[in-house]
């Protein structure tokens, strides 16, 4: 990773270049210009999940302490908070824009994450953690992963087998069907050969569904299946859903999002879309693109 005072020029200097080019629209608002531009903030919010900084008051009060010479008037935090969750489109066309330069595989891999948002103990009836429409909303759900009871959501991600870049995202309920999460996710993009899920995807019509587009449903075999299967076979399985959990691990626990510290929807839908926007960000350098390969 590039000393923090280049980090910031680097994405500073690439996210300005994509406002200019038209590859991230940002509408136009009444009034006159802020003097801490969208650019700028934008720049703060990636490079903040970049560095793991769980807190955005935190990181803004680090900003202005250590490096007040690269944004020399930087907006009061509540301020910062209220413009970053209006640019959180702005987020998704960077991330978009960044996996574009890496053709996709014709392995990808889909797999549900709990995005915790109340400690259970703390839920008490309505609140304000509501999204769009009815379905969208704060729910209790089973974390496979911990073995524990959640309130919240889940993150659904699509990435490439190789790169692990995120292809395509949703924030979903908490108890959700994963296939019809699978089935939206697909629609972004072209269908890859192989579909590499969790088994909580399995399921025959599941399967044909998917067959019909050309695309074949792998799933870990079952505790039966293990038993006539070659020890190597398992492993290279393993091997495969590993990366897809790491891809979660870098997103959830290295970038912070287990952690969001978001009070609304919304701010949870923005601290989601600009730490994945971090991640490609972060594997399409490691991938080498020409141009685009300074980050490390």
């Amino acid at each position: 990773m590039l000393p923090a005072e280049d980090l910031f020029v680097y994405v500073y200097v690439l996210v300005a270049d994509a406002i200019r080019a038209g590859a991230v629209a940002i509408a136009a608002r009444p009034g006159p210009a802020p003097a801490c531009s969208d650019a700028e903030l934008l720049t703060i919010a990636v490079v903040r999940h970049l560095l793991g900084r769980r807190s955005e008051a935190g990181f803004l009060a680090e900003v202005a302490r250590d490096w007040g010479h690269l944004f020399p008037v930087l907006p009061h935090q509540s301020e910062a908070n209220r413009r970053i969750r209006w640019l959180r489109g702005a987020f998704e066309q960077l991330r978009a824009m960044l996996a574009a330069r890496l053709p996709e595989d014709d392995c990808q891999q889909i797999d549900t994450s709990a995005i915790p948002v109340k400690h259970t103990s703390r839920v008490r009836g309505p609140d304000q953690w509501t999204g769009p429409g009815n379905d969208l909303a704060a729910r209790f759900g089973r974390d496979a992963a911990h073995a524990e009871w959640f309130y919240g959501f889940r993150l659904a991600i699509k990435t490439d087998m190789g790169s692990r870049i995120v292809r395509a995202w949703s924030i979903v309920p908490a108890a959700v069907n994963e296939r019809d999460v699978a089935i939206d996710l697909l629609e972004a993009g072209p269908a890859p050969r192989d579909l590499l899920a969790d088994k909580g995807f399995a399921g025959a019509a599941f399967k044909a569904q998917l067959a019909a587009q050309g695309t074949a449903v792998l799933v870990p075999p079952t505790r039966d299946q293990r038993k006539t299967m070659p020890a190597t076979l398992q492993k290279v399985i393993a091997e495969w859903r590993n990366r897809v959990e790491t891809s979660f691990g870098e997103i959830t626990d290295l970038m912070e999002l287990a952690r969001h510290g978001a009070h609304t929807f919304w701010g949870l839908v923005t601290r989601t879309a600009a730490t994945i926007a971090a991640h490609t960000l972060l594997r399409v350098c490691l991938a080498g693109i020409p141009g685009i390969d300074q980050l490390t």
